[in-house]
């Protein structure tokens, strides 16, 4: 069965409590059961972790392929803008990647509106909602099938 890791960044915990009026009022309980929907029918195992550590994001993803992991869908949350070490274990990894937010970070603040990991990332889904998630993961699938 093919595996998918998903890995949701920091504060990603606190979705449907932060920030409504950006994020909406989905959980990230809501999101994982719509993956997990998802990933049933596309006959694939997940794993899915949240992490608030930019170390511990960067050691899931270095061990992923020797895992044997066949893609990555990743919602760095902030450390989208920040992590260099993020966007070089995506980079490291050799695997495909998905990159996913909930907003369009292209029409929010300035400093949002760059991404030091899509350009390492197989593509980039944004300004979705949870859609940006499930999009994400069906295009890993798609991407693996091949």
């Amino acid at each position: 069965m093919r595996k998918i890791l998903i890995i949701h960044g920091p504060n990603l915990n606190l979705l449907g409590q932060r920030e409504v009026d950006v994020y909406g009022k989905v959980t990230l309980e809501e999101i994982n059961s719509s993956l997990k929907k998802i990933a049933k029918k596309e006959k694939l195992t997940l794993k899915i972790l949240q992490s608030n550590h930019e170390g511990e994001i960067v050691d899931v993803i270095g061990k992923a392929k020797k895992q044997g992991f066949s893609a990555i869908v990743i919602n760095p949350a902030a450390y989208t803008h920040t992590s260099v070490a993020i966007r070089d274990a995506v980079a490291a990894s050799g695997l495909p990647t998905i990159e996913v937010h909930l907003s369009n970070i292209y029409s929010r603040e300035e400093f949002r509106q760059h991404s030091l990991t899509a350009a390492v990332t197989t593509g980039q889904i944004c300004g979705f909602g949870i859609n940006s998630y499930c999009l994400g993961l069906l295009a890993a699938s798609r991407i693996i099938k091949k």
